[in-house]
């Protein structure tokens, strides 16, 4: 099994860059296997759906409590804010309706439902995509990751995990491995 190790000992990240899909996903199944998972980032043109299903393997994202919890508390609000205005400064209603009146502050309580839930959702999808992104690697900001090519960067691993996992990314199919040189890891 791979462990992080301190940085005086860690060498520089490694880069594997992969041209086709396939390539990528027999790579990162075997870095997998090999127990790397915890150090790797994985870039990617666009969206692939295989790709997220082997890095997350099913589990949900914990961006939708947010929305949740977004949402009761707009809904909340919303109704809250329309209710008290209306019982602090009441009309006049025939009929015997109430001054507070479920009906007419659907409207608002639906508005503050969605501002909310989707306020919340934006914060929990930067706050767990990282973004905005400080502290990289330079090889995470290879230009072939934002127009053709896939990628998998390795970080924080020891002289021995690097001679493996170099080897792991040239026999799953990568167009170039860079990176591991020892001593490296300072930013590179």
């Amino acid at each position: 099994m791979s462990h992080a190790v301190s940085t005086h000992n860690a060498v520089a990240p490694i880069k594997g860059v992969y041209r086709h899909l396939d390539c990528i996903v027999e790579g990162i199944a075997a870095l997998k296997k090999a127990g790397f998972r915890p150090n790797m980032t994985v870039l990617s043109p666009f969206p692939r759906h295989e790709l997220e299903d082997l890095m997350y393997e099913g589990e949900p994202s914990p961006v939708r409590w947010f929305t949740l919890v977004g949402g009761l508390f707009g809904a909340t609000m919303a109704f809250s804010l329309a209710s008290i205005t209306h019982a602090n400064w009441p009309m006049i209603l025939p009929g015997g309706k109430p001054v507070v009146s479920i009906p007419a502050f659907t409207v608002i309580t639906f508005e503050g439902t969605i501002l909310w839930g989707s306020l919340l959702t934006f914060v929990a999808m930067m706050i767990f995509s990282g973004l905005p992104a400080r502290n990289l690697p330079k090889a995470v900001e290879d230009p072939r990751f934002s127009n053709d090519c896939f990628g998998i960067v390795l970080q924080g691993l020891s002289a021995a995990d690097a001679a493996r996992a170099r080897s792991i990314l040239h026999h799953s199919g990568a167009i170039e491995v860079s990176g591991g040189e020892e001593g490296g890891h300072h930013g590179a």
